[in-house]
């Protein structure tokens, strides 16, 4: 009788320590998920930010080769450099809406810096000018593809912290949803036309 006395404490305290396994298993299953996908989110983020770093450094030579047909288009330049120096003070803090505003600010120029090129067709048909437009129209097809690519990871991050079980894990670890990059005025969501 005593016998069977252990053999049942035994077996109980085994299935106990298997459910502790099996919850710690799924936690920390869990938990490494989550980790993963933030780092993603964060990466496609990196992405993104690298790509509209390389847009507005190509700013200043893009600048200087239409300087010399428009001289006296000098808003527009002074719009490129605001919105430069807004995009670099937001991208320090880490702030996605002031660096969604900066890059409006900066859309908007180039639209305008393209109309300004139409009344000019020596600038049209300038071989720097057309090697930068070129470098410009590829990068805001990285930038597009980096902008899709991150609210896509975000996406997959920020249902994975709201679905069950998941949920569970990522409030006792204080998991946050990651902010998307979005346009909120219609008009900028058209992409920016580059037009020989």
């Amino acid at each position: 009788m005593w016998t069977i006395g252990l053999s049942t404490g035994l077996i109980t305290l085994i299935v106990v320590i298997a459910i502790l396994v099996v919850i710690v298993g799924f936690i920390i299953s869990q938990y490494n998920g989550l980790v993963v996908l933030r780092n993603k989110v964060r990466n496609g983020f990196s992405q993104m930010d690298v790509q509209l770093k390389r847009r507005f450094d190509m700013i200043p030579n893009l600048v200087e080769t239409v300087k010399g047909y428009a001289k006296h288009e000098e808003s527009i330049f002074g719009e490129f450099a605001r919105a430069r120096g807004l995009y670099a003070q937001a991208a320090k803090s880490g702030n996605l809406h002031e660096m969604a505003d900066a890059d409006k600010g900066f859309t908007g120029a180039l639209s305008r810096l393209m109309v300004v090129s139409e009344q000019y067709p020596d600038l049209k048909a300038n071989a720097n000018f057309i090697e930068l437009m070129e470098q410009l129209k590829d990068t805001e097809n990285k930038i597009s593809f980096s902008r899709q690519f991150y609210n896509d990871i975000v996406m997959k991050y920020n249902n994975q912290i709201e679905l069950f079980p998941s949920n569970i894990v990522a409030g006792m670890f204080n998991f946050k949803a990651a902010e998307f990059f979005e346009v909120t005025r219609s008009e900028e969501r058209e992409a920016v036309k580059v037009q020989f």
